[in-house]
């Protein structure tokens, strides 16, 4: 997504106040470092909404009518949305072939399995657990439901249109283009509907606990490349929040840069052959 140069001044003092709003409503925190980033992408908003400064705009995200619908859009246009399929493999190959059949052993009396992809982007990650998940040979007559959620309404819809282009399949074995995707008219790859119905698409806080609340327990929650935008205060919440969400020896999967490091001691640290992850 572009972005133009904007005449818009933005203060420091008004600044902190948006960010400081953005926070409370979504734990994404922007230090100062930011501000060029923010001013740029915010004020397309401006243009678009007819807005003649940033305290406008502050202003119309506190009390117009329609600022909880802005509020939606604002958290499309400051969030990165950089994904694609079978990204971070060796935690895929740790999900495949060690997480999966310790799972199978633990749920064989139920045949259910659920997952969740917490900050789906527009859903590359959950539709590449549904592959995983419909190759495996065990899971044959299984239940396997997949959640996945974003804070963006943008890439909630996305996610359920389903439909790629090749930058999505940079790391892609070329069978599974061809066998769960179909291509569309206009040279793109829409995932096919076997694959598209183990998903469940929803938009999401994370902050929200009582919003997520509606998805149950988890046996495993794939949360990569979404804590690092939180401050510590926000992380701790969140984590704290999927602890009770996974059943017991249930599994949370962070992004490689990612770790509970001074966040939270409540999981098990587990050394797998192919990744490290964390076990409840």
């Amino acid at each position: 997504m572009g972005f133009p140069t904007n005449h818009y001044s933005l203060s420091d003092p008004t600044y902190r106040l948006l960010t400081d709003l953005i926070y409370g409503a979504s734990g994404l925190k922007f230090e100062a470092s930011s501000k060029f980033m923010i001013s740029r992408r915010i004020g397309a908003r401006l243009e678009h909404l007819g807005l003649d400064s940033f305290e406008d705009y502050l202003s119309y995200l506190l009390y117009h009518r329609n600022r909880d619908t802005e509020m939606d859009t604002l958290f499309d246009v400051i969030t990165t949305h950089e994904t694609y399929f079978f990204r971070e493999d060796r935690q895929l190959r740790a999900f495949s072939e060690e997480i999966l059949p310790e799972l199978l052993e633990a749920r064989k009396q139920f045949r259910t399995l659920r997952i969740w992809s917490a900050g789906c982007s527009s859903g590359e990650e959950p539709y590449t657990i549904a592959i995983l998940c419909r190759q495996y040979p065990g899971l044959q007559n299984w239940n396997v439901n997949i959640f996945a959620s974003d804070i963006s309404q943008h890439m909630v819809q996305a996610g359920r249109r389903g439909i790629y282009g090749e930058s999505s399949f940079r790391n892609t074995p070329g069978k599974v283009r061809i066998e769960y995707f179909e291509k569309t008219e206009d040279g793109l790859y829409r995932i096919k509907n076997e694959i598209k119905q183990m998903v469940t698409f929803i938009k999401l806080n994370l902050i929200d606990e009582k919003r997520a609340g509606i998805f149950g327990e988890m046996d495993v929650i794939f949360c990569r490349n979404v804590i690092i935008y939180f401050d510590a205060t926000a992380k701790k919440k969140v984590i704290e929040f999927f602890f009770h969400k996974l059943r017991k020896d249930s599994y949370l999967l962070l992004g490689h840069s990612e770790s509970l490091m001074n966040i939270s001691t409540r999981f098990k640290l587990r050394h797998l052959k192919n990744d490290l992850v964390y076990q409840k």
